[in-house]
């Protein structure tokens, strides 16, 4: 049973990752700490090949053979588990079934129950009429969205996003971020999310995570003290960005901002 009176749902203790080939031994992530409060939005960023992913993947479970503590409600965590749910950048739907259909898929929740269930989860992210459509049959960003409510149909204490955002084109993924603050919003599930892009974390995040270059380590984390619906246009989120660029510009060196 989750300790709701606890704030830390996630802790991350000295957490050391490494690979071991025939060659050599890599060392991929080295002594990360850091905690995660529960309805926290928490972004991950830092250079590509730093490490952000294979950190999430011992989050989800499927790596495994590491060092440290990785502890979700006080619980090492060791394989995945219905209480992390997972957003890929790709929407991973199937395509010979419905919105719906995805949405449903593998639960065992009697048929009534949750046909009301996938209806209230797609109003929730703004997909009302559109459970009857193959994913073929709606945009990108629409896919995403449903592949977002998949995720919290199952009601996880944390859903974890693979830059979930990375794949829609410029237009769709500024309108998707502002999709994604209203999902959170609503629902207030745990969120950690990896991105390349600095102003969708400043945009979404309460906290930010930069991570050095590999092994990866914690650079910084910023508090990002701002209400929302967030405007980007507000000199106070104009700072915060130029902050985050600021921490780690050696360490992305030509990142394009």
């Amino acid at each position: 049973m989750s300790d709701i009176s606890k704030p830390e749902i996630l802790e991350i203790k000295n957490v050391t990752k490494v690979f071991h080939t025939k060659e050599k031994d890599v060392k991929a992530i080295d002594g990360i700490s850091f905690n995660v409060n529960r309805g926290e939005f928490i972004s991950i960023i830092g250079p590509s090949g730093c490490g952000k992913t294979t950190l999430l993947r011992l989050i989800m479970g499927i790596e495994k053979d590491y060092e440290g503590d990785i502890l979700l409600n006080g619980k090492r965590v060791e394989k995945p588990g219905i209480d992390r749910g997972v957003v890929f950048q790709d929407h991973r739907l199937l395509p010979w079934l419905t919105i719906e259909e995805n949405l449903g898929l593998g639960l065992k929740t009697e048929k009534k129950q949750l046909a009301m269930e996938v209806e209230a989860i797609l109003k929730k992210v703004d997909l009302s009429g559109f459970g009857k459509h193959y994913p073929r049959q709606v945009s990108g960003g629409m896919s995403q969205r449903a592949s977002i409510a998949r995720a919290l149909l199952r009601k996880p204490e944390i859903l974890l996003l693979d830059e979930p955002l990375g794949a829609l084109d410029a237009l769709t993924r500024f309108n998707m971020q502002s999709e994604l603050e209203k999902i959170w919003l609503y629902n207030k599930t745990t969120m950690i999310m990896v991105t390349h892009d600095i102003e969708e974390a400043v945009y979404l995040s309460d906290r930010i995570v930069v991570l050095d270059s590999r092994p990866c380590k914690v650079k910084e984390i910023f508090n990002i003290n701002l209400p929302h619906p967030r405007d980007r246009r507000s000199k106070k989120f104009e700072e915060y960005r130029t902050t985050v660029v600021s921490a780690f510009r050696d360490s992305v060196g030509d990142y394009v901002i």
